[in-house]
């Protein structure tokens, strides 16, 4: 199928919004990008983004019906990380079923028309959008981060460092064993000194 590399790419984002979940502690859910903005999502308000925004386009766009309320009963970051595993899991294995035909048909996205192909595209770029904005409060609040396309200053530098990429973990279900477990994530070896930049040294 030609449009196989789409529910690849879907399989691999599911684990990337996972991961970076993962990163955030309990205490930081509630935290917002500058005190007293409330124009500003806190972790905890991207998460029911994340959930809804996905079962709505999924439903709505893309006719694929988990049959689940998108959000947990109780909005833990575990109850977070335990529903968007299963759900999107569930939206996965119905994208695994399909066919060429069944991308390139035609669907509404909002107030326009778009292939089911071109609609998966835009979901893929949202995701990855709002997942940069919760890597950037990582960072703000002082929490290591893991790769999640490539290395990262925690990883040990950048790729012109040759730096590892070094997941939090290698899979959902390790994933969601470990952090049922109390956080069980790939050790990190940090900057080492390396300047977090691609200029020449001086």
């Amino acid at each position: 199928m030609k449009y196989s590399f789409l529910v690849e790419t879907y399989e691999t984002e599911r684990i990337k919004v996972l991961s970076v979940w993962s990163e955030f502690r309990d205490e930081d859910l509630e935290i917002r990008p500058r005190a007293g903005d409330s124009s500003g999502r806190s972790a905890h308000e991207h998460m029911v983004h994340q959930c809804m925004s996905e079962d709505l386009w999924f439903r709505t766009m893309l006719g694929i019906d988990v049959s689940a309320p998108p959000l947990p009963k109780q909005e833990t970051r575990l109850d977070f990380i335990k529903q968007y595993a299963e759900d999107s899991g569930k939206r996965c294995a119905k994208l695994r079923e399909t066919q060429d035909s069944w991308w390139e048909e035609i669907t509404k996205f909002f107030e326009v028309e778009r292939s089911r192909a071109w609609v998966m595209t835009r979901r893929l770029n949202h995701t990855a959008h709002h997942r940069g904005q919760q890597m950037a409060m990582l960072r703000m609040l002082g929490r290591t981060i893991h790769s999640n396309y490539g290395p990262t200053a925690d990883t040990g530098g950048l790729p012109k460092d040759h730096a590892p990429t070094i997941y939090a973990y290698d899979n959902i279900e390790s994933l969601l064993d470990g952090e049922l477990a109390g956080g069980k994530k790939s050790t990190l070896p940090g900057t080492a000194g390396r300047a977090v930049t691609e200029r020449p040294a001086k």
